[in-house]
Order: structure tokens, then C-alpha cells, then sequence
């Protein structure tokens, strides 16, 4: 698969995950495309961070405005019905627990569900922003990730990056699988039919516990 194959993947099996009326809080980068493969008839409310609950699609271009952002920084819209607030009582919403998914990237996972997004020590990095409260949060903690960063696994027994929280992450999706985080382990779920239990495997640094109910990966057509 190419880069844009990947994502598209990563992008419709994470669409599956979220259900008609949730609020939804989407992560920048990939997360932010999920909303273009909603199965019929979903309808989420999208949570944006820096103020705006009923965030809308991209503007056309031309025509955006320049008080109108997401929390990444890019032009947004609001949908009718859209509330905006301040900062501070967006993350009121965030801590009280009534965002019911977010999404987002990772650096790497691992085993015990932590996660480590937000910096690579001695680069220069804009913040952990409004993650931290995220995973903290958020009902449910998905990433949407590829596999593999350069060949190397980002799906390990023990992270080594500056944590952004610990134990919050639930499930994982990548181009090639789905797997959840259990008490046990990470439990392989799904698997992409292009590849093999032990290709899976042999990307994944941490130990793979194999579903006996293993299906083949469910992506929204």
C-alpha cells in the first residue's frame, strides 16, 4: 500500500468506531479525513479544543474566515447549531467527560496503553496542546497510526519517549490491523487480509496476543 492507501485505511476502519450523535474530539493529521468515511446516516459532533463544539468541514477556498480555526491552526467552519466558547471552558467539557471519542496520532504505544505523541527529546516541538486532557478525558482513547515509522515499530512492550499520558489508550488501528488494549495485553482483533499473522507480528515490537475469534479487517466501503 501507498502512503495515501494507508491512511485511507487507517481512516475508514477508525470511521466504524464512532456512532450516530457522539461528540468526537479528532486529533490533526489523519484523524482529521475520518469524518469523510461515516458510514450512512452517522452524524457526529466534532469538538475542537480551542472553543468550537459543532466544528463543520474545510472552507472552500476564498472564502475562509480568519477568526474561524481548528485547534491545529487551519481554516474550519461551524455547522448550524455550533456553540464557541472560550478555551477554558472547552476543556471543561474535555475533563468532565463528555466527549465520548477522540483520536488521534502516536509516536508509540505500548502494551500498558501509554502514549507518547508530543515530543522527541532535543527537537524542538509547539506543545503537547490539549492531548494530555484528551486522553484523560475522552470516554474512548482510538489511535489512528501507521504500523511502522521508517521500518522501525511504534507498537512497543515499553515506550521510550516523554509520555503524554498513562494507561488511557483503548484500541489501536493501523494499515495493518485493529488491536485492543486489555489487562492482558494487546490483543490482536482484526487483521488487513494483506498480511499474515507473523508479518503483523514481526512489525510490532510488543507481544501480540492472537483473538481466537481473529477476523479479517472490517473497512468501510
Amino acid at each position: 500500500m501507498d502512503k495515501n492507501q494507508i491512511r485511507e485505511t487507517i481512516a475508514k476502519r477508525v470511521a466504524l468506531e464512532l456512532k450516530d450523535g457522539d461528540v468526537v474530539n479528532l486529533g490533526i493529521g489523519l484523524p482529521t479525513i475520518i469524518p469523510n468515511y461515516l458510514p450512512e446516516g452517522v452524524r457526529l459532533t466534532l469538538q475542537s479544543e480551542n472553543g468550537l463544539l459543532g466544528m463543520g468541514p474545510s472552507p472552500v477556498s476564498g472564502e475562509e474566515d480568519p477568526n474561524m480555526v481548528n485547534a491545529g491552526g487551519s481554516y474550519t467552519t461551524a455547522l448550524p447549531g455550533a456553540a464557541s466558547f472560550t478555551s477554558c471552558d472547552s476543556f471543561v467539557v474535555i475533563r468532565g467527560g463528555h466527549v465520548d471519542a477522540t483520536v488521534l496520532g502516536a509516536m508509540q504505544v505500548d502494551e500498558q496503553g501509554d502514549l507518547a505523541n508530543w515530543m522527541i527529546p532535543g527537537k524542538l516541538t509547539p506543545g503537547m496542546g490539549g492531548a494530555m486532557d484528551l486522553l484523560i478525558g475522552a470516554k474512548k482513547v482510538i489511535l489512528a497510526m501507521e504500523h511502522t515509522a521508517k521500518g522501525s515499530p511504534k507498537i512497543l512492550k515499553k515506550c521510550t519517549l516523554p509520555l503524554t499520558a498513562k494507561g488511557q489508550v483503548n484500541l489501536i488501528v493501523t494499515e495493518m490491523g485493529v488491536m485492543e488494549i486489555t489487562s492482558q495485553g494487546i490483543v490482536l482483533k482484526e487483521i488487513h487480509p494483506e498480511f499474515t499473522v507473523e508479518e503483523v507480528q514481526a512489525a510490532t515490537e510488543a507481544n501480540l496476543i492472537v483473538d481466537a475469534n481473529l477476523k479479517s479487517m472490517i473497512i468501510n466501503s
